[in-house]
């Protein structure tokens, strides 16, 4: 049997797009990530209910959390999710030492460019990146 050829997304599923990141900030490094999400956010994230704007990762206690990331509601779930919760990404932990010492020492923030699916699991694309000058 012949095997699939990677795609960098499943067709069919939305991909949500931070079109800000690249204007504000100078990325540096690039990496993907998984995230951790309940039953009625995978819901909305395939019907494409989502934004990245404004969004940011925090490292804390060891582990990256995405914040202020806006699932919109899954009308159908009897158990609404919070639209603007704290979201654990998964990471390895060779991955986190890298993002850290590239993210913390050289003065840069973690920016996510895009959500998208792969293999059936919801993955984002995370950035190290630094600010542009607003002159």
């Amino acid at each position: 049997m012949a095997r699939k050829s990677e795609t960098p997304h499943e067709p069919g599923c939305p991909v949500i797009h931070n079109k800000k990141a690249r204007f504000h900030f100078h990325i540096d490094e690039t990496l993907e990530a998984g995230i951790a999400l309940v039953g009625s956010e995978v819901k909305s994230l395939r019907q494409g209910n989502a934004s990245l704007d404004e969004s940011f990762a925090k490292l804390r206690d060891g582990e990256v959390f995405l914040v202020n990331m806006h699932i919109g509601p899954y009308l159908e779930a009897r158990d609404q999710h919070e639209p603007k919760r704290t979201r654990k990404l998964l990471l390895h932990r060779r991955e986190i030492r890298r993002i850290l010492e590239r993210a913390v020492n050289k003065g840069g923030t973690l920016v996510p460019l895009k959500l998208y699916w792969k293999r059936g699991k919801a993955k984002i694309d995370l950035a190290v990146a630094r600010g542009k000058k607003q002159f």
